[in-house]
């Protein structure tokens, strides 16, 4: 026995000596606690065969239209669809594929206006099938187009048949007489507002010439009633304004800023809207038909494909005539808007001044855009105008003629 053994109290080392033999490693046991969820994850994801790494899923039965078949259809419950048939969904109809919805923006006013295009089963958009009155070529005759990757495009006919002679209509001499003053209308906007464009064809006579914009969803059925209606069609063809892209024409605008490849690559797809028209005619465009650059490879399109060109005359600073008869291409244009300002009255002393016009000259160009007051005002100047002497004509009488290829 020490010393120390005397003077300790007793049992005060073995106390000492026990908590010595308890102390327990707490950091390396909390260290191993915090390993383990991240060992037990990971080899969850190396050893499970699961592709969507634990993303929540929800199951469903399938059935596979053979299966479908081979299997025994279960008996109807009573007022209801067959024990495990699938819920019958009531959707609305389905959008066409390759249908687009594009917004046309109209810069004097703001409006907005969104307009469905719908595709063609070749993946082009549009396409013509409208047939023809007896001794007209239908529309899709196949001597006068040619495939593209967009649809079908206007052509002259191997044995020289221009789509402008083809498709236009005969002009009868009024009142048996063959030499009085001659006026032609033509109304643009038409194929959008289905609305409108029954209106303007249930109102307007056969010689008024309908111009269709490339944007209608129903155009192959609109422009054959046009046609069995005896009216001449054309094509609206959208080009640049001055205030574009505030005043937007709409998809497939010719452009100054952009390559003639590309203009023309536009313009087929424009042209592949519909067939059966005689020509085309500006949709706007002050700028795009001031620019030679881009103007002059449009109207040799044109003049290749046996068109002829309207310019509407709503930009004094159109190239057009001059290029057009460059190129050989069958002209006119417009001498007036007749709804420039869309009030009767106003519509009224146009009509006036394009029959001065056309007395003094002998014949006289006006267009107009298809709005309810407009279509209402020229079909009632038609009638009386008719019994004052002037006859009316479609555009072809009055374009100056190309020559024979």
């Amino acid at each position: 026995m020490t010393t120390d053994d005397l003077s300790t109290p007793l049992g005060q080392g073995k106390i000492r000596n026990r908590r010595k033999a308890l102390r327990i490693p707490w950091k390396p046991i909390i260290a191993v606690l915090l390993a383990l969820p991240v060992a037990v994850f990971a080899g969850v994801a190396m050893f499970s065969n699961d592709p969507f790494g634990g993303e929540p899923m929800a199951t469903a039965p399938a059935t596979i239209a053979g299966d479908a078949a081979a299997a025994p259809t279960p008996p109807a419950a009573p007022g209801g669809p067959p024990a495990g048939a699938p819920p019958v969904q009531t959707a609305a109809p389905a959008t066409p594929p390759g249908t687009k919805t594009v917004t046309i923006i109209d810069g004097g006013t703001g409006a907005r206006r969104d307009v469905q295009i719908p595709a063609t089963p070749d993946g082009g958009q549009g396409g013509g099938q409208g047939g023809g009155q007896a001794g007209q070529p239908a529309a899709n005759d196949q001597r006068l187009t040619e495939t593209s990757r967009h649809g079908p495009l206007p052509r002259i006919a191997q044995d020289g048949t221009r789509p402008s002679d083809a498709f236009a209509r005969p002009v009868k001499p009024a009142n048996g007489k063959g030499n009085g003053p001659r006026v032609a209308i033509v109304v643009g906007g038409l194929g959008i507002g289905a609305n409108t464009t029954a209106d303007a064809m249930r109102k307007l006579p056969g010689p008024v010439t309908l111009a269709f914009a490339p944007y209608g969803g129903d155009l192959e059925r609109q422009v054959a009633r046009a046609r069995e209606t005896e009216h001449e069609v054309m094509l609206q063809v959208p080009m640049e304004p001055f205030d574009y892209p505030d005043n937007d024409p709409g998809p497939h605008t010719l452009l100054t800023s952009i390559d003639t490849a590309q203009n023309i690559d536009r313009l087929h797809w424009l042209m592949s809207r519909f067939q059966g028209y005689v020509g085309i005619i500006n949709h706007m465009g002050g700028r795009f038909s001031a620019s030679e650059q881009g103007m002059a490879p449009v109207l040799r399109e044109a003049a290749t494909r046996g068109l002829i060109y309207l310019d509407d005359g709503s930009s004094a600073r159109s190239l057009a005539g001059q290029i057009a008869g460059a190129n050989n291409l069958a002209f006119a244009k417009a001498d007036l808007i007749i709804d420039q300002v869309p009030t009767p009255a106003d519509i009224d002393r146009a009509l006036g001044r394009l029959e001065t016009i056309a007395r003094t000259r002998g014949t006289a160009v006006g267009f107009a855009g298809a709005l309810p007051v407009s279509v209402d005002r020229i079909s009632r100047w038609i009638k009386a105008a008719e019994s004052r002497g002037i006859q009316l004509v479609p555009i072809t009488a009055v374009v100056a003629r190309a020559k024979s290829s």
